[in-house]
């Protein structure tokens, strides 16, 4: 994001929030506020294209315009109107409320939300019990004890083998950035985040050309290509980020448990030789719809692949985190 952008578009903002509400407000109908309101969202969604830096910046600019200023000319149209049209206050009431229960689950709760689950496989391949950790998407900016709690959970759970899917640290500033990755790594070595089989991360979508600073001088076994390694009885082939977004990707089955780990669920869409399928990416569809499921998947599998466990039949099992 360029320096003078986010003051830009919160200037602008603020200067039609504040118009906007001053107009409709000596106009004293419901139908000013709609335009109102109408038109700071709508300005909102054309600087957050127009100011953000890529697809998370504007996205990261438009939640402050819509549960920002949009939400501040809802509640002047709920006060404002409280009086002399009730039922159309208590309509901008309503809207305001659903906006910052939204803002409330998306900011505060659901980033820190740990999502545990414990899937059992069995499988003749493997004569002794084996536990395997999945993290992917850390996606932070922020190295804190939040994302330190995480990687220990991970540790407790005593795995012996740990598989990290890509996308670790976003932040598109080049010096913030390389601050991470050291934050990220001290806190590895800290943590001694290691498994007796190994721990192996494939690169994601988002990740820079210097992702793998993050885990040097650690027990992380990082891959830019796409390699396959014997673990006794386990094979783990571990996807180059382009592999793992290709629905044509083509790999050889395997005497041993073998692993695939992608970024991306896509290469599922392939001809894969595994027993195990493991991807991340699609952040659980992100939003989910009761009876309908993700709305973006981010991806090209079928929604119900999107998050969680899939038995893809012939012993095959897709687990997306």
């Amino acid at each position: 994001m360029s320096h003078g952008s986010p003051w830009l578009f919160h200037l602008s903002m603020s200067a039609l929030a504040c118009a906007a509400a001053w107009a409709a407000r000596r106009e004293r109908r419901p139908r000013a506020w709609w335009l109102a309101a109408a038109a700071v969202g709508g300005l909102a969604v054309v600087l957050a294209a127009g100011l953000g830096d890529r697809a998370f910046g504007s996205l990261r600019l438009l939640a402050y315009g819509w549960f920002g200023y949009l939400a501040a000319v809802l509640a002047a149209a709920a006060i404002s109107l409280a009086r002399s049209q009730r039922r159309s206050a208590m309509v901008f009431a309503v809207l305001l409320v659903a906006a910052e229960v939204i803002a409330a689950d998306a900011f505060l709760i659901e980033p820190h939300w740990l999502d545990v689950r414990h899937v059992r496989l069995t499988s003749s391949k493997i004569h002794q019990p084996l536990t395997i950790a999945i993290l992917a998407d850390l996606q932070t900016d922020e190295i804190g004890p939040y994302e330190r709690s995480v990687l220990e959970r991970v540790m407790a759970a005593r795995p012996d083998l740990i598989l990290l899917a890509g996308d670790y640290v976003q932040e598109f500033d080049n010096d913030r950035r390389r601050q991470l990755h050291r934050e990220l790594r001290a806190a590895l070595q800290e943590i001694g985040f290691r498994a007796p089989m190994g721990v192996y991360a494939v690169r994601g979508n988002v990740d820079s050309d210097g992702w793998r600073k993050s885990f040097e001088e650690t027990d992380v076994t990082t891959t830019n290509t796409t390699r396959s390694f014997e673990l006794g009885e386990v094979q783990l082939t571990a996807l180059a980020v382009e592999d793992s977004f290709s629905r044509e990707l083509s790999i050889a089955s395997s005497d041993r448990f073998h692993i695939v780990l992608g970024h991306c669920p896509n290469f599922a869409l392939g001809q894969i030789e595994a027993d195990l399928l493991v991807a991340g990416h699609t952040h659980g569809g992100q939003v989910r719809v009761p009876g309908i499921g993700p709305l973006v998947t981010l991806s090209r599998v079928p929604r119900g692949w999107a998050a969680g466990v899939t038995d893809l039949g012939r012993g095959q099992t897709l687990i997306v985190s």
